[in-house]
């Protein structure tokens, strides 16, 4: 118990209690990796690591694990090829507003020992995948004990600097600032590499926020890019499997977390190039994406092109969602505030006095279209009496609403309605009913 405690300890930071401070910061800023032993070359690795297709890699710091595999352009990955990467990636340029190539995309997920960003955390499994010439390259970069995380830190110095973009799924607040902070803990320059980064978990919020259950990668590769995992390990297991290892030192718990990584690199790729599809207009056609089924989504999808340049794309996913035979309110109310914001009066109305007829039970989307017009007829015709009726009908809205009587900001709400509507009558020259 004790040993996998020091383990334990070691993997995550902590000095044993022999060490003083003076030393630790001494190992910090002395970033001379160690020579590697004579012995290290003479190490065979076991058939459980072998049958994996796992390799011991050496270099001047030392030496650690590699799992390198190859995926040709035809592999077919749920709905996608890989082969579609180099035309899809053209469609990327609009997150920075420069042209990219596959070739300067690397990909980047994690498998660490923990949670959060602080140097406790140890990423034991370092999963890397780049696109070069007419194949996809996955390599797997993995410790076994603490020692060999200098050598792998090494490898990965050394090859970062060939790419421009770094591509992640929630990398910009978790597997690219964990990189940082060990590459820094070694002794490595904190803006060794400052690349542009793809993170593709922001452009999924935006478009499935509310048509998908999760946003987990699992679960949006599986709703949208038809990808299904069968035995598939959670990645909240790996570091469970990973400590098991290091307890009885059996490789065959981290076959599952290889597995796990891999399908995570890959649905990354995919995930890239169903963006890279939306943004160079193949909605229909040519590689055949779908065209979203909610109105919701439809709606969500123009919005997020209209922020990445694409406005003549973006009025075709609304005008796809208006045709649906029913949309719902809140979505309605979602496209009016565009429209709202852009100065398209004449739809934003019609879509506020849709939503009104469409709320059939009161709830706060027709209560928020009926405030709207309201002040569309008060103060951009001046029409006081459908002014009036509108804000009358909010105001009926939000005194039936249970949400009324206890939340403080409706209480604020129906405060300000019933001084509309007393401003309102006055220009009226109605007088307010007892």
């Amino acid at each position: 118990m004790s040993s996998l405690r020091d383990k334990m300890n070691r993997l995550r930071g902590s000095s044993s209690p022999a060490s003083s401070s003076e030393e630790a910061a001494a190992a910090v800023q002395a970033p001379e990796p160690p020579p590697a032993a004579d012995t290290d070359h003479l190490e065979t690795l076991s058939e459980e690591w072998s049958s994996m297709g796992v390799k011991l890699l050496h270099n001047e710091a030392g030496s650690f694990l590699m799992r390198r595999l190859v995926y040709p352009a035809g592999h077919q990955h749920g709905i996608h090829c890989l082969g579609e990467l180099p035309s899809a990636s053209a469609g990327l340029r609009a997150f920075h507003e420069v042209p990219i190539d596959a070739e300067q995309l690397l990909y980047l997920d994690l498998e660490t020992t923990g949670l959060g960003v602080g140097t406790g955390n140890v990423p034991f499994m370092v999963g890397l995948a780049y696109w070069s010439g007419s194949e996809l390259i996955v390599e797997q970069a993995v410790i076994r004990h603490p020692a060999e995380e200098r050598a792998m830190l090494f490898y990965l110095n050394g090859k970062l600097g060939g790419y421009r973009y770094l591509v992640s799924y929630n990398g910009k607040t978790f597997d690219w600032p964990v990189m940082q902070t060990r590459f820094i803990l070694h002794g490595y320059n904190r803006k060794l590499w400052e690349p542009l980064h793809l993170d593709f978990l922001h452009p999924s919020r935006s478009i499935w926020k509310n048509t998908l259950a999760s946003l987990r990668l699992s679960h949006v590769e599986e709703e949208r890019l038809g990808i299904e995992r069968i035995d598939d390990v959670p990645g909240s297991l790996a570091p469970q499997l990973y400590f098991q290892f290091l307890a009885d030192g059996d490789p065959e718990p981290l076959r599952g977390v290889y597995q796990h990584n891999e399908i995570d690199m890959l649905s990354l790729v995919c995930l890239s190039i169903r963006f890279g599809h939306l943004l160079n207009g193949n909605t229909e056609g040519g590689y055949q994406l779908p065209m979203p089924a909610e109105s919701e989504e439809l709606i969500r999808t123009g919005l997020w092109l209209e922020k990445m340049g694409h406005a003549g794309r973006a009025e075709l996913m609304f005008e796809a969602a208006l045709s649906c035979e029913r949309t719902a309110a809140a979505t309605l109310n979602m496209l009016a505030a565009r429209d709202k914001k852009a100065g398209n009066w004449q739809r934003a109305v019609l879509l506020w006095q849709k939503a009104v007829i469409q709320s059939v039970q009161h709830g706060s989307a027709g209560l928020s279209a009926s405030i709207e017009l309201a002040m569309y007829y008060e103060h951009k015709l001046k029409d006081y009496d459908s002014a009036l009726s509108y804000v009358s009908e909010a105001l009926e809205l939000a005194l039936i609403d249970p949400l009324g009587r206890r939340d403080a900001k409706r209480r604020a709400e129906i405060e300000g309605l019933r001084k509309r509507r007393e401003r309102l009558l006055r220009k009226t020259g109605r007088k307010l009913a007892e």
